[in-house]
């Protein structure tokens, strides 16, 4: 009757403590990384249904999910440690003895014997002091960093594909602006070679219109190349090798998000490397509890319960055959050669520079955000700047086509006013362009979400 108590105390033991573990959410978490309703800002379906496929596709991203997944599956590892452990150990000896066996008066000669025992097996090591638990919580902690690693690598992939992405558009307007260039410095060098021919200028000024044709062209043919390596990178970001184009829209249909003027330190609170750091934090110390407990007395209960015959396996579950056994080993180790202190104090170093490395993460971390505020402000103001510079140009472009329709000006002086507006508007593209990958450095910076939103949302 005692064995049956000790098995359904077993029983409610295990019960409660896998009460610990917590179901797992079921929610997709890995679409909340990539965060689309911040893409949404640009306003720019392709750019989020590229967002889609890199989040279905890419091998880095499942590469990361894996390692997620197994350390999910570590720290249910580490749980079962906590739990009892409960086993079948049958074994089948032959007994022979060679020499009488006495027992008191009681004499038994020689003999040979088979002997069955098929018994189930219990141990518990009883957490007293919760140094198992606390080794589990340092897994769970673990666990934790490697997520943020997680939602790291889709902040950086996300940011990166949309860098491309406009960075592809930015090119695309680019070589229909040099090809403006070049037909149009074509037009120029052959004006001045009729020119020359006429005895109207020299053959250096040929020369030098010759010379910026070579020049336009060599442009084209770089941002061509360019492009062409911009494709490249993002079909491996999108991860799909079967993809023969990508669809994107045109420059002028690009939109602008604000930025704000300053940002909280407050900003930096959801940056993966600052949460890392947190937890490793918060990991350590659990290593030092549990390192500091190592040194207390443990408490192990174990018990042994099963059927045993002799000579006949059919008797085994006859009268008389049952044995049982149960009691509880406590164990402290008296001498180690200094190892459990040696590890106890690596823990309380290691404690220490976690500590300062969260102290350095915090300052990289708004030296980065106030870095990237800067810089996105500054590609706002130079895109505004040569944006009013092109409209100074387009203005004095007008006014010159009038004075070429009155001949007060030439037809090769105004193909060289169109050329100066084209130029102009060249800068607004570069400059266009670094202000949407700026406001995708600032949102990188400021850990993968909306910093136009209050500070108290972030």
């Amino acid at each position: 009757m005692k064995f049956y108590k000790i098995i359904l105390a077993v029983l409610i033991l295990c019960i409660s403590q896998a009460a610990y573990a917590k179901p797992q959410e079921d929610t997709d978490y890995r679409l909340k990384y990539v965060n689309l309703d911040w893409w949404n800002k640009y306003n720019d379906e392709n750019l989020t249904n590229h967002m889609m496929t890199a989040y279905n596709n890419n091998q880095d991203l499942k590469v990361a999910s894996i390692k997620s997944k197994q350390a999910d599956q570590a720290v249910k590892e580490a749980f079962a440690r906590e739990l009892p452990y409960l086993g079948f150990s049958g074994s089948i000896g032959r007994e022979l003895t060679s020499a009488d066996t006495r027992f008191g008066t009681m004499l038994i000669p020689d003999y040979s014997q088979t002997r069955f025992l098929l018994p189930v097996t219990m141990t518990y090591e009883v957490d007293i002091w919760g140094e198992n638990r606390l080794k589990t919580k340092s897994i769970e902690k673990q666990r934790d960093i490697i997520k943020q690693n997680e939602r790291s690598a889709y902040i950086n992939l996300t940011s990166q594909l949309a860098s491309n992405y406009f960075n592809l558009i930015k090119l695309d307007k680019l070589i229909e602006n040099q090809e403006q260039l070049v037909a149009l410095q074509k037009k120029i060098s052959e004006m001045q070679v009729k020119k020359f021919n006429s005895g109207l200028c020299s053959t250096v000024e040929v020369l030098i219109e010759k010379q910026a044709l070579t020049v336009f062209e060599e442009e084209l043919n770089d941002y061509k190349d360019k492009r062409e390596v911009v494709f490249n990178q993002i079909l491996v970001l999108l991860g799909d090798r079967n993809l023969k184009g990508i669809s994107r829209n045109s420059y002028n249909s690009i939109s602008l998000p604000e930025i704000p003027e300053t940002l909280p330190a407050e900003a930096i609170a959801q940056r993966p490397d600052l949460i890392k750091a947190e937890d490793y934090i918060k990991k350590i110390g659990f290593d030092v509890r549990a390192a500091k407990r190592d040194f207390l007395p443990k408490f192990t209960i174990y018990g042994q319960a099963g059927f045993n015959a002799y000579n006949n396996l059919s008797h085994i579950f006859q009268g008389h055959t049952f044995l049982s056994n149960f009691g509880i080993l406590p164990s402290i180790d008296i001498f180690t050669g200094g190892a459990k202190m040696a590890h106890f104090r690596f823990n309380k170093l290691e404690y220490e520079k976690a500590g300062e490395i969260y102290e350095k993460t915090i300052l990289t971390s708004i030296q980065e955000l106030n870095d990237s505020l800067s810089a996105a402000k500054l590609s706002k103001n130079n895109y505004l700047k040569s944006s009013e510079r092109l409209d100074l140009e387009k203005h004095k472009y007008l006014l010159n086509k009038k004075k070429l329709l009155i001949g007060a000006k030439s037809q090769l002086d105004f193909l060289k006013d169109e050329e100066a507006v084209i130029l102009s508007e060249r800068n607004v593209i570069f400059y266009k362009t670094n202000y949407l990958i700026s406001t995708i450095n600032l949102y990188k910076a400021a850990g993968g979400v909306d910093y136009t939103k209050n500070s108290e949302n972030l």
